[in-house]
């Protein structure tokens, strides 16, 4: 899992050229094969199956390899598994091309594009274990009615707070905030000259917490019609800027960071608010730092936090269809996924996982109770241009109009609904 936002956008801004077809029968077919999400028939064939993934480091590339390659023992079928460089660049590539990898990481936010022109196969509903994703991330890769493409994992965001600090202020279990009231009181607890109580990223993908928290959100829950400039978003962005004015909350920038994990680490902030994926940064980068993860505070509709995720998406002109959804439902088991959080962090999509991997995590159980009532990203065509003009405008919600960057926006995704 990498850290910062960017991983949540690229994947998003990619237009693959020329539209693929799902691949109907030929030579090297199976003799009874399996039905396919438009009523056609999954391809099969003697070729090895391609794997493109992104990678954040050796630990996962190790982790990936080992499931695929335990997968081809036991179905006597080849897969390779490949690690991009450039991984929406590389997906567009192959797009274009004619020639993409069977199996790859494809983000909700690169879902529409490429579901639109006809280069994924819809096979969630095929999935013998469809049943068992969390409701949230299904919604996530759901585009226009259909199931697209299987969660391989996820994650959600929680409030880290530096627990030597927290002693130092004078605070205890009991002041860690569960309200946005209490939030607003401990962060001008903790706020000195030389640090800020909370320092979050000045971004959608970190304030959208906040829209939830009220009851908001861009879109409503099947992306078919915009809700950007709703009372409660409103109410939302006005709370931020209020605590903005204030001086008890700062952007990563402003405080002199390139994100809040940094930020949190370097003691520029007491508290922050990032996905689980801090874990490894602190471990990597801040080993000294120690600190407790709790649940966001709830704000006037109560719980709210956003959530992030991958799936595996299998190419519509994949001469192996039925191979890769094997494949996909081998690497989204209990077993792989809870060999995949170990080697690397992330938490697994299944619900049937979750008591196994929350005795095995207890302290980042907040992240996965965040399951519950996650808002994803608007799976929207598009929708990426969108999320980074709303970005370029919280940068300046300190002294911004809420409700003029929230109009925007709303004339924004109506125009995409169009």
């Amino acid at each position: 899992m990498q850290r910062r936002t960017s991983r949540w956008l690229t994947a998003g801004a990619l237009a693959a050229a020329g539209t693929l077809v799902l691949t109907g029968c030929g030579s090297g077919f199976n003799e009874s094969p399996e039905p396919g999400a438009d009523g056609g028939e999954l391809t099969s064939s003697d070729d090895a199956l391609t794997v493109l993934i992104g990678s954040s480091g050796q630990a996962e590339t190790d982790a990936v390899n080992d499931a695929v390659a335990a997968w081809s023992d036991s179905s006597g079928t080849d897969a390779k598994v490949s690690v991009a460089s450039d991984l929406p660049q590389q997906l567009s590539q192959g797009f274009s091309s004619g020639k993409p990898a069977d199996l790859f990481y494809l983000s909700s936010e690169g879902l529409p594009g490429y579901a639109s022109n006809g280069s994924l196969l819809a096979y969630g509903d095929m999935l013998e274990n469809k049943d068992d994703f969390y409701p949230t991330l299904v919604n996530s890769f759901t585009y226009e009615g259909d199931f697209y493409c299987a969660p391989k994992d996820f994650s959600t965001l929680a409030l880290e707070i530096n627990t030597d600090i927290w002693a130092q202020a004078g605070l205890t279990d009991d002041d860690i905030p569960t309200t946005w009231e209490e939030l607003e009181a401990v962060s001008k607890t903790l706020t000195t000259p030389e640090r800020t109580g909370l320092v979050i990223g000045g971004e959608y993908q970190r304030v959208g917490a906040f829209m939830a928290q009220a009851g908001g959100s861009l879109t409503n829950d099947d992306n078919t019609e915009a809700t950007a400039n709703t009372e409660e978003n409103v109410e939302a962005l006005t709370f931020v800027q209020k605590m903005l004015n204030d001086g008890t909350l700062k952007f990563a920038k402003d405080a002199g960071a390139g994100w809040g994990g940094e930020a949190f680490g370097k003691g520029l902030g007491a508290m922050t608010i990032e996905g689980n994926w801090i874990t490894g940064a602190m471990t990597n980068d801040f080993p000294d730092v120690k600190y407790t993860i709790a649940e966001l505070p709830e704000g006037p509709a109560g719980k709210g936090t956003m959530q992030f995720t991958n799936c595996w998406g299998i190419a519509a002109d994949s001469p192996n269809q039925q191979a890769a959804l094997e494949l996909v439902e081998h690497l989204t088991s209990a077993e792989s996924q809870l060999a995949f959080s170990t080697a690397f962090g992330p938490m697994p999509s299944i619900q049937s996982a979750a008591e196994e991997w929350r005795a095995a995590n207890p302290t980042l159980v907040p992240f996965l109770n965040g399951a519950e009532y996650a808002k994803g990203v608007p799976t929207l065509q598009g929708a990426p241009d969108i999320i980074t003009d709303i970005n370029s405008k919280i940068e300046g919600l300190k002294t911004g109009d809420p409700k003029a960057i929230l109009d925007t926006a709303q004339s924004n995704i109506e125009a995409l609904l169009k």
